[in-house]
């Protein structure tokens, strides 16, 4: 019966990952050709010039020994489809920077070059620029008065690629900090519920600060056709929907 486990075990594993191949998109930057892997869910992947740039790899959306070691990490929030030290450790390399949050920082352990972003903190460093941008609920709750994600505990990212701004949400609302962005010219904006936005939630966000290219992502069982619907009107920004469930 030992063969029959062994093949039990090979299609769990296949099932697991039937995600591979990954999608790609290449952008053009004054840097060179951007290229984005569409890991899954909230998962991506930016290479450019050599570098690699890892943002929550988690080990429920693929197996990390398939990827290239990063040289940066980013972490929005401590939650385990976001913040997987297995998945860390699997990327890591000497020099590797993971840049994460406060209640990431307090649960790992033995991961090295591991630095705290809090919201609003700058770095720079590879050519790139990091900025933190606050991720949080405003409207969704997990209990009266407990937002699924509370005001400075997550961090969004805005990623600076010479003349191209990258805006990774992370899990959170249409926040007036979100609204407020200026020149982005990429948004990977979450639509799962009821933790993050709504597909109006989304177009409200989107209308307010008009990123040129808007990637729907970790967007669940939410339907990506209602947001087209609510934005068909909208020319300033091009709707790209990838397998980003």
């Amino acid at each position: 019966m030992k063969w029959i486990t062994g093949i039990i075990l090979i299609t769990f594993m296949q099932n697991q990952y039937a995600v591979a191949p990954f999608g790609k998109d290449t952008i053009t930057t004054a840097q060179g050709n951007l290229v984005i892997t569409f890991i899954g869910h909230g998962s991506l992947m930016f290479e450019i010039k050599g570098l690699v740039i890892q943002v929550d790899p988690t080990s429920q959306i693929a197996d990390y020994n398939q990827f290239p070691k990063a040289d940066i990490v980013l972490v929005t929030h401590h939650h385990r489809d976001h913040f997987d030290t297995v998945a860390l450790n699997k990327i890591q390399k000497e020099g590797t920077h993971i840049y994460l949050t406060q209640k990431c920082f307090e649960e790992i352990k033995g991961i090295r070059n591991a630095i705290v972003m809090k919201n609003g903190d700058k770095v720079a460093g590879h050519d790139i620029a990091i900025e933190a941008v606050p991720a949080y609920n405003i409207v969704h709750m997990r209990s009266t008065n407990v937002p699924f994600h509370a005001k400075g505990e997550g961090n969004g990212y805005v990623i600076t690629f010479a003349d191209k701004r990258i805006y990774v949400a992370g899990d959170t609302e249409n926040t007036p900090e979100m609204k407020s962005l200026p020149d982005i010219d990429i948004a990977f904006l979450p639509m799962n519920l009821p933790y993050t936005m709504t597909p109006e939630m989304v177009a409200d966000a989107v209308r307010a600060f008009k990123p040129k290219i808007l990637y729907p992502y970790h967007y669940g069982n939410t339907k990506t056709d209602e947001l087209l619907n609510l934005l068909k009107d909208f020319t300033a920004t091009e709707i790209r929907i990838r397998n980003l469930w």
